[in-house]
């Protein structure tokens, strides 16, 4: 259902009783809010490039913007940083969480997962994503993992899903509707989104961290320009995979490869996906995405995909390519996680 139509339904439906002109006063600004939510437009991304060594020659020149990683954070939105979500053996598994100072109705939770070859990288990096969907009226959270030098798959995915339950067991006292959590990855990241949006009825891969008896199952997916197929040649036996699948070779260890890729997983009840691909990507090949869009399809899982001509992997850290996602982002989520009417009203005059 999309906004225009929930802000229909919720002025027929929840103000039938008051006074009609004042009905009609709260119908306007309700319809007026959810249009200008529904109906923003998404600004096209920036004409990319021939090669990924011509964009980094455009940004040591100056010629490309980069993001404000640093982003300050509004008033209207509190930061909780070094939350523990659950434990990875003996390691404490963290988080930092955004939130809306302000939270009438439960509103969605969405988890951003970074990348880094499962060996590097830091939840930090998703910092201004997170103060975007926080003053949009989202809960957010970025989340680190086990990385391949303290265990190998399948840990990082077993902490992921653990965030999930966390979030979802805590729904309560965060002020999160438990039946409206998404997440959200590049490369690395968009891997293990892609791992927790498909795989929530995989035993195997829930792990041990805590929460137990807690679905990890989420509504709706993002994936940036994550591998989702281990087992192809781009993959397998390449260092940051074979780091990952803990040293073990493809031909030693097929099923354990096939277990590690999202596309194996994919089934007709999986959530509503964002694909997002430069075409020019050459760390992770777009074909990957291709690949994911073409069993989503088959499925008939609802999805979008948004190739993106000209730009390299790890595109929206160019400041005009990350307007392009984060738009298409809250475009998606108005469809598939939106959210209450008095939220975004609030979100919408904030921005």
């Amino acid at each position: 259902m999309s906004r225009r139509h929930t802000v229909i339904n919720y002025v027929s439906s929840g103000c039938r009783k008051i006074h009609p002109i004042l009905f009609l006063r709260v119908a306007c600004l309700l319809m007026f809010a959810g249009a200008n939510i529904a109906q923003a437009e998404v600004p096209p991304a920036p004409s990319g490039y021939e090669t990924p060594e011509a964009t980094k020659e455009a940004i040591f020149s100056g010629k490309i913007k980069l993001v404000h990683f640093n982003l300050p954070v509004p008033s209207s939105v509190k930061v909780e940083k070094g939350l523990e979500y659950g434990k990875g053996g003996d390691v404490s598994l963290q988080l930092d969480l955004y939130s809306p100072k302000e939270i009438g109705t439960a509103v969605p939770g969405v988890l951003f997962i970074h990348g880094g070859s499962w060996k590097g990288g830091s939840r930090e990096i998703y910092h201004s994503y997170c103060v975007h969907f926080a003053e949009r009226g989202y809960v957010a959270a970025t989340v680190s993992y086990r990385l391949v030098d303290v265990a190998p798959f399948p840990a990082a995915v077993e902490d992921v899903k653990c965030a999930v339950r966390w979030m979802r067991a805590n729904a309560e006292r965060l002020g999160v509707d438990p039946n409206q959590l998404a997440v959200v990855g590049a490369s690395a990241g968009g891997h293990l989104a892609t791992m927790v949006g498909y795989s929530s009825d995989v035993a195997e891969l829930e792990g041990d961290g805590g929460h137990s008896g807690i679905s990890s199952r989420v509504q709706t997916v993002v994936d940036f320009y994550g591998p989702v197929d281990l087992t192809t040649d781009f993959a397998r036996d390449k260092g940051p995979i074979l780091d990952f699948m803990g040293g073990k070779r493809f031909e030693d260890a097929k099923q354990q490869y096939e277990l590690a890729s999202p596309l194996t997983h994919v089934t007709a009840d999986d959530p509503p996906t964002l694909i997002f691909h430069g075409t020019i990507d050459r760390i992770v090949p777009i074909h990957q995405s291709e690949m994911l869009v073409a069993r989503l399809e088959e499925e008939g899982i609802a999805h979008e995909y948004d190739p993106i001509e000209g730009w390299p992997h790890g595109m929206d850290a160019v400041e005009g390519v990350n307007a392009h996602c984060l738009a298409k982002m809250f475009e998606f989520f108005d469809e598939h996680l939106p959210l209450p009417i008095e939220e975004a009203s609030l979100g919408a005059a904030s921005q």
